[in-house]
Parts: C-alpha cells; sequence; structure tokens
C-alpha cells in the first residue's frame, strides 16, 4: 500500500522507512528534503510520492547539506519540516547541523538519520547519536516500526515545544524489517506562513553564539528533565537490570524471554540527553548492576556513568565490556552476554557446515553497463600508454570497478573524495599519472569543489565521469542531470561538460563507452593533455544505466536483441570473460556462450572480441 492510504485504525504492513513516513504525514510535515542513501532512501521516496496527493512540498535536493538547510529555511518560517539522510550524510550537512544545534528552530524540524551497523552499504560504521551529543540536538531511536511512526509524530512536537531540531535514529534491520503498524489520521501540513526574523538566534555572530551556546546547554537540560516519551520501565525481580535502545531492545526481550528471566529493564526512546527521572527511579530498581545493551558506540553508557556520579549510584555500569562495538547484535549475542552476568549456562546455535563449494560471486556490474565498457577502457588506454597509473575511485555503482577483472578502483573514502584525493597523488607522485572516477550524481554532489581546485592550482589529473544519467545504485533517482523530478516533470538539466568548461576546465570531451574504439582514443588524448599542459582534463562517460534502458524498452514493448558467440569462431581466448567481465557471457567447454536471458544487447562484447565471433542474433557481428 502506499503510505497516505489507509484509514486511522488500519492494520497494515510497512517497511520501516515507509512507517517513518507514514508518521511525517500524521504529524504535519509541510515540506521534506534529502538525498538518497541506504538504508534511509524509501522513506524519502515514499514522502516525495505522497506530496503531490497531500499538499506538501518535498525534494530529492543536490546533496545533505543543501537538504538539510532547505528543511530549516521552511522552519524558520513556521512550517514542519524533514531532512532524510544516511549516516554519512550527516558529514555533508554537519556545518549547518552544528549550528542548528545553537540556534534551534521555529517551525519542528526532524532529521531523519538512518545508521548502517555492519556497513552493509556503507564506508562506516558511524554512530549518529555522538552527533547528537556534539550538537545539542536531541536523538530518538525507535525499536520497530510502528514506534517508529509514532515517534516521527512526537518528534515534531518536541521539536516545537523546546524549538530544537530532533534527530530520529533508525539502523538498517530497522529501516528495511517489514511488521505491523497502527494507522493514525493523516493530519493538514504545517506550512507556516512568512520568515520569522530573529537577528538574535539566526545569525550566529560570536556575540550571539556564546550566548546560544548556553542556551542550548539549557534546553538539552530541559528536554532530560521533562522528556521522556516511549521510554518506559520495567519493574522486574532482582538487583542487576538491563537498559536498552533501538532495535537492540527487541534483541532483549527476546533474549530474556529465551532465558527465562524477570529483570528490571529500561527501555529507551530518548537517548540524548537521557529522561533522567527514569533513569533516576532505575537505578533504585537495579542497586548492584546495569548492564547497558546498544549497538554501535557506548552512548547510553557513558551518559549513565556520569548520571551515576551524579546521583550518587554506587553500581556497577557494563556494556561493551560484555558486548561488541563493531557490526549489528542479534539475539544470540545478546544472550550469550545475559547469560554470563547472570550466570545461567549458554549453548551457542550449531551453525550448519555445508559440504557443497559454491563458487565466490562477488558483487558486479550489471550486464550492458557502460561502467564496466569505461573501466575497459580505462585499463586498455592505460596499457597503450604505458602509463604508471593511479586510480581514486569514489561512491556508486562504479566503486565496483575494484573487483576483478579490472581492479581501477584504489581508494575509495566516500562522495567526491576521489577527485580530491588524486588531486594530492598528483603533487606527491610525479610519475605516475592519476586517472579519477566519479559518478555523475556524486559529481553534483561533492565533486565540483575539487575540479575547482584542480583547475585553480594546476593539478595534471584526468578526471573520467561515469555519467548514467540516475543516482543508479540507490534505485534510478533523478538528479540535476537527468532533466525530470522523481514525479516526471521536467526540469531544467545541468550539464556536466558546461559545468567543467565553466571552471576553467580546456579539455572537455564526452564518450559513448560502448564505442570502445573512440574512447580509448580520447582517453588516450587526454593523458597526453594532462602531461603536456600540467592541468586537468575531463573526459565523460555517456551512457544511460543499462538496467534502467532495458526496463524502459520493455515498458515500450521494444525487443531487446541478444548477443550469442559463434563457437566455430571462438578460440577460448576469454577476452570476453577474464578480461571484460560481463555476467553474461561464460564458458564452457574452453567455449564463450551468452545467458541470453540477462544479455540485454549492448554488443560491447562484439566489439572487443579480437576473433569477431560474438555476433548478434539474426544479424551479424
Amino acid at each position: 500500500m502506499k503510505v497516505f492510504e489507509g484509514k486511522a485504525g488500519d492494520r497494515v504492513l510497512l517497511l520501516g522507512n515507509e512507517a517513518i513516513a507514514r508518521g511525517a504525514l500524521e504529524g504535519g510535515v509541510g515540506y521534506v528534503a534529502g538525498y538518497p542513501g541506504t538504508p534511509s532512501t524509501e522513506a524519502l521516496e515514499a514522502l516525495i510520492e505522497a506530496s503531490s496527493k497531500l499538499g506538501f512540498y518535498a525534494e530529492i535536493s543536490t546533496n545533505e547539506k543543501v537538504a538539510l538547510e532547505v528543511a530549516l529555511g521552511a522552519s524558520l518560517c513556521g512550517g514542519r519540516a524533514m531532512a532524510t539522510m544516511k549516516h554519512v550524510g550527516l558529514n555533508v550537512a554537519a556545518d549547518t547541523f552544528m549550528s542548528i544545534g545553537y540556534s534551534g528552530v521555529e517551525g519542528g524540524l526532524v532529521i531523519l538519520v538512518a545508521d548502517d551497523p555492519y556497513a552493509h552499504s556503507s564506508q562506516n560504521e558511524q554512530d549518529t547519536r555522538l552527533y547528537g551529543m556534539h550538537a545539542y540536538i536531541p536523538v530518538l531511536e525507535p525499536w520497530e516500526p510502528n514506534e517508529a511512526k509514532e515517534l516521527v509524530k512526537h518528534a515534531f512536537e518536541m521539536s516545537e515545544k523546546y524549538k530544537t531540531a530532533a534527530i530520529v535514529r533508525s539502523t538498517t534491520r530497522l529501516s528495511h524489517t517489514r511488521s505491523e503498524v497502527i494507522l493514525g489520521e493523516l493530519a493538514s501540513p504545517v506550512l507556516g506562513d512568512e520568515f520569522k526574523r530573529d537577528f538574535s538566534r539566526w545569525v550566529l555572530l560570536p556575540a550571539n553564539s556564546r550566548r546560544l551556546h548556553r542556551e542550548a546547554l539549557e534546553r538539552v537540560d530541559k528536554v532530560s528533565r521533562e522528556e521522556n516519551a516511549f521510554s518506559w520501565l520495567h519493574e522486574g525481580h532482582g538487583e542487576v537490570g538491563i537498559v536498552a535502545s533501538g532495535i537492540a531492545y527487541g534483541y532483549v526481550r527476546e533474549a530474556l524471554k529465551d532465558l527465562n528471566l524477570d529483570v528490571p529493564v529500561l527501555k529507551l526512546s530518548l537517548t540524548y540527553p537521557l529522561p533522567r527521572s527514569l533513569v533516576e527511579e532505575f537505578f533504585s530498581l537495579a542497586p548492584k548492576e546495569i548492564v547497558v545493551v546498544e549497538e554501535l558506540d557506548p552512548v547510553i553508557e557513558l551518559q549513565l556513568r556520569s548520571l551515576a556520579d551524579e546521583l550518587g549510584y554506587s553500581g556497577r555500569i557494563r556494556g561493551k565490556d560484555l558486548l561488541p562495538s563493531v557490526g549489528e547484535l542479534n539475539t544470540t549475542i545478546v544472550k550469550k552476554a545475559l547469560a554470563e552476568v547472570f550466570g545461567l549456562s549458554f549453548v551457542e546455535p550449531e551453525l550448519f557446515d555445508l559440504e557443497v563449494n559454491v563458487p565466490p560471486r562477488p558483487p558486479t556490474l550489471c550486464p550492458g553497463c557502460g561502467h564496466r565498457a569505461m573501466f575497459y577502457v580505462i585499463k586498455m588506454a592505460s596499457k597503450r600508454m604505458r602509463i604508471k597509473g593511479v586510480y581514486p575511485g569514489d561512491i556508486g555503482c562504479y566503486t565496483l570497478g575494484f573487483f576483478p577483472p579490472f581492479r581501477l578502483v584504489d581508494t575509495s573514502y566516500c562522495m567526491g573524495s576521489g577527485l580530491g584525493i588524486g588531486l594530492g597523488i598528483s603533487k606527491a607522485s610525479l610519475d605516475e599519472v592519476v586517472i579519477a572516477t566519479i559518478g555523475d550524481s556524486t559529481f553534483f554532489h561533492a565533486g565540483i569543489p575539487a575540479l575547482i581546485d584542480a583547475v585553480y592550482n594546476s593539478h595534471p589529473v584526468v578526471l573520467v565521469v561515469m555519467d548514467n544519467s540516475l543516482t543508479a545504485m540507490t534505485g534510478h533517482q533523478p538528479h540535476p542531470g537527468t532533466g525530470f523530478d522523481f514525479r516526471g516533470e521536467q526540469r531544467p538539466k545541468v550539464h556536466i561538460e558546461d559545468i567543467a568548461r565553466a571552471v576553467g576546465v580546456k579539455f572537455v570531451r564526452i564518450v559513448d563507452p560502448y564505442d570502445v574504439k573512440r574512447a580509448i582514443h580520447v582517453l588516450s588524448e587526454a593523458i597526453n593533455w594532462v602531461r603536456e599542459n600540467n592541468a586537468p582534463a575531463v573526459v565523460i562517460a555517456r551512457k544511460l544505466c543499462a538496467l534502467y534502458e532495458y526496463r524502459q524498452k520493455l515498458r515500450r514493448g521494444e525487443k531487446v536483441t541478444p548477443y550469442y558467440v559463434d563457437e566455430a569462431t571462438c578460440t577460448g581466448c576469454r577476452v570476453c570473460t577474464d578480461m571484460f567481465g560481463c555476467p553474461a557471457i561464460s564458458m564452457k567447454d574452453n567455449k564463450a556462450f551468452i545467458i541470453s536471458d540477462i544479455c540485454v544487447g549492448c554488443g560491447v562484447c562484439a566489439e572487443i572480441c579480437p576473433f569477431d565471433a560474438i555476433k548478434k542474433e539474426g544479424g551479424s557481428s
């Protein structure tokens, strides 16, 4: 179902992210801005889809900093606003975010941040709750989708009551689990009216900032003393208690049931600042020892230790001495720790060892992906030019260029980092040629400042922009270069080549990566250019995402004609498998063959086959 459908009281199955979106709708959100990033994307998509139906504004922003600023601007006009992002997106938004902690807000401002314990699809496991502590912005953590919906509604009210932004912290398991949610009434969007001018709060001059710093601390203290919504105590029995938050509380529930324990439990939804009155009461229920169960960093544990000193609690506080700080928790991990604390026997579940040897299947680019063709081009051009290359990479589908057969991603830190790192390498390693790769959406997100630096400071770097005309990895969202928005409505198209020329790049070329020979020639020219001119060159490899294009063709009823291998001509040289690596091509009896069901008919394999053995069905090579 759509998140804007259904009536109050209906019980429906929703993803955690969809429940968060529904909570925003029930909370009267008037403005939504975000940047797609797993595991947060579905919340943004659901809200954009609902916006035209319910009469509020929603956008996919150029990056998370812009998204947060759009939401803040709406809040300063009295509207209720939400910004959405994944955990590393908050790094991009941090400059604005930290200042919001000082200034506070006007209309309710909720920041959805989805963390990724175990780094399922991210470069790190950072814990957003530490950002909340750093900026004096409260953090709310739901433990299951229905509570996520209710917490988002409450977050808007809390934000307006205390004039503070509020973080709702999700995690991969919560965002991508599906469970029952009880719908409430949809609220009318709170759109505000006009800008609430307040020089004393919105203009962060030093004199204001010093005062606002004190006010931020006072605000957080007030939240700590007055707020405890969706946090609760279970008195239980004994002198040892458990504190848990977020999805870790679910693991605690299951572990206690399996271990047949009924002990004091403090379930927290407000994890910064801690609800002072509940913590004080809990100290009396568990005078001997408290075990803190939380994923990643000891955020609750550290706050409890501070309050224990302040309130005179003499019991022992344990947490990360029992439970890991790395990766996700699960019921087994929690059960093992609690069994140790309570002196119970625990036998880990036996893991079945499959005797079948399954061949390794590393992540790979889709059949027909233009990125694969361009990585082949980079490899061949580097070989032709006999260069010692360094290949800084970035975050996106093209990160998969790290894997065989290409191995053309030497660094991958964060969005936009590849070019910047490449600039440093170009100055420090003079005998090597730097060929950096970046995606089209990432270029708009975070790549432009480094390109300006490359021009201004004369860095001899080749930048290859892998332009598939979409934000493909997170689900084919549009960006400023697509020419349309999420609803399919036409928008001004921003051209990467125009930006490159505008900032002063002299060598700018566009290639079709399917045209391998020309692309190799152009990239070779770019390598010569940077060597001779001590300046950057930009090569844009433009080809619409093959998966998206394939689906569009099917919708239009167009026939997709696959290729096949002429066994009589094939010599088994393995160029198509070992050097190009398309997943639609495999080997049998030392002959290549094409899996027609997944071939999208791009024809690149036919172009690179040295023996002309690959042909189009019903046609020629």
